[in-house]
């Protein structure tokens, strides 16, 4: 979830909303690649998840990383919510989930480095505390009673209205963890191009990154529950924008879809002051019940954009956010396979060639079929495998073509594609095996 944005001034002029996102375009020699992921903390004499407070927790971690490693503290209220350094921030998801989001970055080598150094920070911090963090899709056994509440006035009214639409909201929030990557785009050609193969490879990345079979302590009956959770948990905000697909996709189309998305909150003076289901076009006029007759600022408007949240975003970026988290190799495989797609011409041509033939149906059939089957589903004639395949070896040929040595990791990829088994297929493998039922192992086997 993302922390207050920083988009500028009053909006005097309707073309300032699509204006943000054509801000984003940048030349080729300026593209970065970053990388979030969440993880879940629990205690390991209960397997219990971390609390927010006390001297096993989320604050004494925040403050060993102040303390130990020059982190600067992130305030809302009297409370600690999160830490920045040298372009990443630390940050937490409602339930808890202790979220990396790191700097730009060159290359995918740059990601790895950035990733052990964290984990390596993190760990001389948690482990004397007899705390450790997990890499998976969702919370295997925990209740949603047993989630801490992240003191943040956003999650507060999210979590009202979460529970009046869709089916797995607050699922989501609390009990799910996952790895994105988000890019650069040169121009709104560019975007909407990578943005349609976003859409239709997300798919490909929910079945290669599957690591979410368990929840509520038993087999789910799904490869990637998280993404399941997705599925009607708020149609005006998520799914697969079929819309993006139609001639004439642009920046301003997606600003129009995004406008209809219901609004959450205005963020004021520190505060969240609650807008849920109210209308930024109404906004716009001065006529926001929230606060009337004021108008917006650009801050609001790059705000309004981190509410929705389709298969893949625009921002001043493109996210990626199709995947489960999972283990260490897993979350550096996920900017490298988007990278390999994206940041190459051929690469990203062949892709879209790939890709440009599936209808409507076929990306939906594909998207729920690589929740409950992984690598395994089929929709419209299309196996997910044979998809995947195709679309990891263009990866690795425009990682090569980039010439950092970057298709290396790939090698957990590679490994699923050969086997047929992801993450998913493996601990369910063990659970049926020689788990003999019980999932008190997942926690030490899918630590990072």
């Amino acid at each position: 979830m993302s922390i207050p944005q920083t988009g500028g001034g009053p909006i005097e002029s309707f073309d300032q909303l699509a204006g943000l996102l054509e801000q984003g375009s940048k030349p080729r020699d300026q593209w970065r690649l970053g990388t979030e992921h969440e993880k879940f903390g629990w205690l390991t004499d209960s397997r219990l998840p971390l609390p927010y407070a006390g001297d096993r927790s989320i604050s004494a971690l925040f403050d060993g990383l102040i303390a130990r490693h020059g982190w600067t503290p992130v305030r809302e209220g009297e409370n600690i919510i999160g830490l920045s350094r040298d372009g990443a921030n630390i940050s937490l998801e409602p339930g808890g989930q202790f979220e990396l989001s790191g700097a730009p970055l060159v290359s995918v080598n740059d990601t790895e480095a950035e990733l052990r150094q964290h984990l390596d920070e993190v760990a001389g911090i948690a482990t004397p505390l007899g705390i450790r963090f997990m890499g998976i899709g969702a919370a295997p056994e925990w209740r949603h009673d047993q989630m801490p509440v992240m003191p943040k006035g956003r999650y507060r009214l999210m979590t009202d209205y979460m529970g009046r639409v869709g089916t797995h909201g607050t699922q989501m929030m609390y009990r799910t963890s996952t790895v994105q990557v988000n890019l650069d785009y040169s121009s709104e050609a560019d975007m909407v191009k990578k943005l349609r193969v976003a859409l239709a490879l997300q798919p490909v990345a929910t079945a290669l990154f599957a690591s979410s079979p368990f929840f509520d302590g038993k087999p789910n009956g799904h490869k990637s529950w998280r993404s399941r959770i997705w599925r009607g948990l708020d149609n005006s905000r998520t799914g697969m924008l079929p819309f993006a697909f139609e001639d004439g996709f642009g920046f301003q189309r997606y600003v129009d879809w995004v406008l209809d998305a219901p609004m959450y909150f205005v963020y004021r003076d520190g505060k969240y002051i609650n807008a849920l289901g109210q209308s930024f076009r109404d906004f716009l006029k001065g006529e926001l019940p929230a606060l009337p007759g004021e108008k917006p600022t650009l801050s609001d408007w790059a705000d309004h954009l981190t509410t929705v949240f389709p298969e893949a975003r625009v921002k001043k970026y493109i996210e990626m956010r199709g995947a489960d988290c999972g283990d260490a190799a897993h979350i550096v495989a996920l900017p490298a396979f988007w990278v390999g797609l994206m940041y190459d011409q051929t690469a990203l041509d062949a892709a879209w060639d790939l890709v440009k033939g599936l209808d409507t149906e076929t990306r939906e059939g594909l998207r729920v079929q690589a929740s409950v089957a992984g690598l395994q589903g089929e929709a419209g004639g299309v196996k997910l495998i044979d998809l995947a395949r195709a679309a990891t070896g263009l990866s690795h040929a425009g990682l090569a073509a980039r010439g950092m040595g970057e298709e290396r990791h790939l090698a957990p990829l590679m490994q699923s594609l050969a086997t047929g088994k992801t993450q998913a297929d493996r601990w369910l493998e063990h659970y049926h095996g020689d788990w003999g039922g019980a999932l008190s192992q997942i926690y030490d086997a899918a630590s990072l």
